[in-house]
């Protein structure tokens, strides 16, 4: 019986002690339980914070994606168009000029070159260009610039006159004369006029003529090959 007093006596002094807090120490642990929870709610506000961040991150990340992906693809139809309507009007262009010649004798770069005169001088000769199956642009250099040139239709003939001296003679051949197709860029203008199929550039060495007459016949062979020299739209016009 004693030994059960002795204990409940322990224990209320022991609820005494555990009651008997002293309102500073109170006071201190409620200021640390407050300290606790405003760390805490500030942690979980800069953890909104950047979750937040990150998803507008994510967001815009995303924008820019879908922006830059429009813009390809507008680019893309935009090329496409343009490469259609680049076919369509090269169609319009060959359909336009394909059976399109000249007269024999004409002069289509006499804005440029002037028109071919006949020569009056105390020594004249000729060239003389007979064509077969191919309509041919010539142009005949003097010192590197063209002094006389003209369209020559197939299986025709067209003879230059000219002073006695050194020439060379090129011979641009092809099918369908554009007008406006552009060839070369000069310090006098721009050369405009050619072919649009089967275009070829060939040329002869330069030749001396002294009142001689200076005869070229022109045969396309079935290979594709030309019996003068390869040349070119810079070196011919």
């Amino acid at each position: 019986m004693k030994t059960k007093l002795s204990l409940i006596f322990l224990l209320a002094i022991l609820l005494c002690f555990a009651s008997c807090e002293s309102e500073q120490e109170k006071q201190t642990r409620l200021k640390r339980e407050e300290q606790q929870r405003i760390e805490l709610a500030q942690q979980e506000e800069l953890r909104r914070v950047e979750r937040e961040k990150l998803e507008a991150e994510q967001r815009a990340a995303e924008e820019s994606r879908r922006i830059e992906r429009e813009k390809r693809e507008a680019e893309q139809r935009a090329a496409e168009q343009a490469r259609l309507e680049k076919e369509r009007q090269e169609r319009e262009e060959y359909n336009r000029y394909i059976n399109n010649s000249l007269s024999t004798g004409a002069t289509p770069y006499s804005y440029l070159y002037g028109g071919n005169r006949s020569c009056n001088d105390y020594g004249c000769s000729q060239i003389k260009v007979r064509t077969s199956n191919s309509d041919v642009l010539v142009t005949i250099k003097r010192n590197d610039k063209v002094v006389r040139h003209a369209y020559i239709r197939s299986n025709s003939s067209y003879t230059f006159e000219m002073p006695n001296g050194t020439y060379q003679p090129f011979f641009y051949y092809g099918k369908g004369w554009n007008p406006e197709k552009v060839m070369k860029q000069t310090t006098e203008g721009t050369v405009k006029g050619g072919f649009i199929e089967e275009e070829y550039f060939g040329k002869d060495y330069p030749q001396t003529l002294n009142n001689n007459i200076l005869e070229y016949q022109l045969i396309l062979q079935t290979n594709g090959n030309f019996s003068t020299k390869p040349s070119n739209a810079a070196d011919a016009l």
